[in-house]
């Protein structure tokens, strides 16, 4: 009876399993390179005022972007058509707090300019689309003529 095991490595494993050890061998001695460098250093240096305390120019300049966005002649005419002077929308953010003044001032630079109607419709037909294709795929509808349902 004879055994399945071979009792000569054979030739064409062995080049592999070098050249494998090898690969391995180079890419953990360029990771252990770059783990024993140092970290970077950090580096010290004065603070000016206006930087240490960044609260009270925060409020100016929400305030102030307030302001210049009142300005716009384009603000102006849709305050108009909603039936608000400019003068009066100024004297309301000249009312506000100053927490009032920074929330309304990020929540005017987190919205998107000039976006939403075609976008949304957009996404909206390609939901449409996608609900189609499926239901045409599973055999619920025949709308495409390219589909053929599952079975």
């Amino acid at each position: 009876m004879k055994s399945t095991v071979y009792s000569k490595p054979r030739p064409y494993l062995v080049r592999t399993m070098t050249r494998i050890a090898r690969t391995l061998a180079h890419a953990l001695t360029v990771c252990i390179c770059f783990a024993g460098m140092p970290p970077p250093a950090a580096h010290a240096e004065l603070v000016a005022t206006d930087r240490a305390e960044p609260s009270a120019h925060a409020q100016t300049s929400a305030r102030a972007a307030l302001t210049s966005l009142l300005d716009r002649a384009d603000v102006r005419a849709a305050l108009r058509s909603r039936g608000v002077s400019a003068e009066e929308a100024k004297a309301r953010v000249a009312a506000l707090s100053d927490d009032e003044a920074e929330q309304l001032a990020a929540k005017l630079d987190s919205l998107p300019a000039g976006s939403g109607g075609f976008e949304t419709v957009l996404w909206i037909g390609f939901l449409v689309f996608v609900i189609l294709l499926i239901t045409d795929i599973l055999g619920f509808t025949k709308v495409f003529p390219f589909t053929r349902p599952a079975k």
